[in-house]
């Protein structure tokens, strides 16, 4: 790795320096050993900056698809109840900042170069010491340092933190939290995760801790199995949905979808012995079936913290699940043709796409779906998902990212899944320009398959 110019950072130095780091994984991808070495590596780089997380109270949050959502639920339902939230999560849509807020604020520049002052010469030693063995820190073993320094130095009271890739070897399962959560388990990033929904069950369980509680949102039987055992293991107390509680989610009603065809619905959350009228239901900013899951799990966390002596009524409880939002999450970003902005990427996300769109499929006419992806995904089984839910598909590839599928994988992937013949942009721009003009003023385009895209659709509009 190339080292960095000794000195105070400006941001745009500080952004520099991490893009070369980056831009070097990118060119060397992942492999065992740079993933089996990182806690150790993360443990000796926030060791060197004061061991910022010690202390803060952490709320760790793992799965394959929910997380973001959860952790924007929750924090806002804390935030709500007055607390000082510092959130953790990934990927950012625009900018770098959006994924280390503290009251919900973005880190300031300042803020961020203050720390990245710190964060920079470590790792700059760290990489003249490092073997091949292991490397020097990763991209994301070093933005999470940069955020434990502004969480600590904020003064947040509690931290909602989103695992990266993972759990058991992620950078941020350092801390020793007084809550884990465990959202849906389904394939995605099986080449450094396992081959199977047990296997990487197996990964995101390694942020259960001995003695801390955990609540889980798995369904799948192997993924459950696995949580159950982890859980049983430490010792840890665990609330299993559909054991412990059920979510069911409440859609909005026919005249909400007639004004709003991405109206949100409602949740509630059923424990034993409750009848489901007895049930509380609890109305949500985000659209689609999938987010009562998400929702639920937040609603028993409420309760568990509640339990351990963290403050959250249910008022600042309905006043989260019913403002939080975030972008590229069935976000709705123009309209005369809507544009529905999605960052799906595996198949359950795609799945959960689709079921959202479903009850407006009569009223916005023609669909066009505008899809990339990065080459390592499941695509014809992500695209096979969206047979018969769009009238037209345009592929293209992003610029952000060399890892994207090529255009003549993602039409044979698109022929493949029995899908309209796909028509082909050169870049994102030019798919979103095609798109609006097939589905005309009445339709609709859903842009899905990468964060990647999602971004730099969502700088067009």
């Amino acid at each position: 790795m190339p080292g960095s110019r000794k000195g105070r950072h400006t941001r745009a130095s500080a952004l520099a320096w991490l893009d070369r780091r980056i831009n070097f994984e990118r060119a060397t991808p992942l492999t065992g050993s740079t993933v089996e070495f990182g806690l150790a590596r993360m443990r000796r780089l926030l060791a060197a900056v004061g061991n910022p997380h010690v202390g803060l109270p952490v709320v760790h949050v793992a799965g394959t698809k929910g997380k973001g959502s959860t952790v924007a639920m929750l924090s806002a339902a804390l935030q709500a109840a007055g607390h000082r939230v510092g959130r953790y999560m990934s990927p950012h849509v625009n900018q770098l900042e959006e994924r280390i807020c503290v009251a919900g604020r973005p880190i300031p520049p300042a803020d961020l170069v203050r720390a990245f002052d710190v964060v920079i010469p470590v790792v700059d030693r760290m990489d003249r010491l490092a073997t091949r063995r292991g490397g020097g820190p990763t991209w994301f073993e070093v933005l999470t340092a940069v955020a434990f320094l502004h969480f600590a130095r904020s003064r947040a009271d509690i931290v909602v933190l989103e695992t990266g890739l993972g759990g058991r070897l992620d950078a941020t399962n350092v801390v020793r939290p007084v809550l884990s959560i465990i959202t849906s388990i389904s394939l995605d990033h099986m080449r450094l995760l396992g081959p199977t929904v047990g296997r990487i069950a197996a990964e995101k369980a390694g942020i259960i801790k001995r003695g801390c509680p955990v609540i889980s949102g798995a369904v799948a039987p192997a993924a459950r199995r696995v949580i159950i055992a982890t859980a049983a293991r430490r010792r840890a107390a665990l609330l299993q949905l559909d054991r412990d509680f059920t979510a069911e989610y409440r859609p909005p009603s026919a005249g909400d979808v007639r004004d709003d065809p991405l109206a949100p619905g409602a949740v509630a959350v059923i424990l034993p012995g409750e009848g489901r009228t007895a049930a509380r239901a609890y109305r949500l900013a985000m659209p689609g079936p999938h987010q009562a899951v998400n929702a639920a799990l937040v609603v028993m966390a409420a309760r568990t913290l509640e339990r351990h002596g963290v403050t959250l009524g249910d008022r600042p409880l309905r006043r989260g699940l019913a403002t939080a939002t975030l972008p590229a999450r069935i976000e709705r970003i123009a309209d005369r043709p809507q544009v529905i902005l999605d960052a799906a990427h595996n198949v359950a996300s795609m799945e959960s796409l689709v079921a959202t769109l479903a009850p407006s499929a009569s009223s916005l006419r023609p669909r066009v779906l505008v899809f990339a992806a990065s080459d390592d995904k499941q695509i014809d089984r992500m695209l096979a998902v969206t047979r018969d839910a769009f009238d037209h598909v345009v592929v293209t590839r992003y610029a952000t990212n060399p890892r994207a599928a090529t255009v003549q994988r993602l039409l044979e992937a698109c022929r493949a899944a029995g899908l309209p013949e796909p028509v082909v942009a050169a870049s994102p721009p030019e798919a979103l320009r095609l798109a609006r003009a097939l589905a005309t003023a009445r339709g609709m385009v859903c842009v899905a398959g990468s964060f990647f895209l999602a971004a730099e659709i969502r700088a067009l509009v």
